[in-house]
Parts: C-alpha cells; structure tokens; sequence
C-alpha cells in the first residue's frame, strides 16, 4: 500500500469518527457478519449494547434476546506488523478504547452473544401436567 493511499485512508477514517459515526461488523451469536454504523462519540458500554440490540431487533423482529457480551478485534502493532486478538468489553473506558484504536481501520470487528432474559425464559416453558 502506497504511502499516499494510508494517509487517505486515516484521514478518512479520522473524519468518519469526527462525525460521530465508524462502520462495524457485527457477528451476532455465531451468524454471518452484520454490516452496520455505530455512534462513536460519547459512547458508554451501555449505549453500545443498545445500539447493537436495536440493530438485531430491526434485522430479526422476533428475537427478543439481549447482548450480552461484545468482544472486538484489538490491533497490535509489533515490529512492523499488524495482529489481533479478541478482547471482551467490560466498561466504558474499553468501549471508548476500542474506537480510537481502530481510527487507522475502516471498520470494526465484533462478535456479540445474546442472551434470553430471565422473564423470556420463564414464558417459555412449559408447565407440567397433572398426574392425576
């Protein structure tokens, strides 16, 4: 890659997150990558988590589950080479990290766990018939 065409490429990707908003890719429970934007600015883990929620329940109207979980993909710079490693969020701090981290990339890798909540669960179920 030319050094002109890496300096675009920042300077895109800066102006893309100067607007509030970076492109992710999302993987939710294992399904094929979900192509979306994402509020970067001010962003908490919470406010994450709804986006991404909104974003699978517009795609799957009748999936009521939650996420969970969100891990994405850090980049390491280690002599001269790009690699890298699946990382949890776990705070605000994280979330805010991870979007300056990835100013250089186009987009965001994440893989998202949804989860039933308790009161999903409990409709669910079927209850027992009587012995009698």
């Amino acid at each position: 890659m030319s050094f002109s065409l890496i300096v675009f490429n920042f300077l895109l990707c800066r102006i893309k997150a100067m607007v509030g908003w970076i492109d992710v890719r999302a993987q939710f429970n294992g399904r094929e990558p979900q192509r979306l934007k994402v509020r970067c600015l001010g962003v908490t883990l919470r406010s994450l988590k709804d986006q991404l929620n909104e974003f699978n329940q517009g795609v799957n109207p009748r999936d009521t589950r939650r996420v969970e979980y969100v891990r994405y993909k850090r980049p390491t710079l280690d002599k001269g080479r790009i690699s890298f490693t699946w990382v949890e969020l776990t705070n605000d701090e994280n979330a805010k990290n991870m979007f300056w981290e990835h100013i250089m990339f186009q987009w965001i890798d994440m893989r998202v766990t949804l989860l039933r909540s308790t009161e999903d669960i409990i409709k669910s179920l079927i209850p027992p018939k009587d012995c009698d």
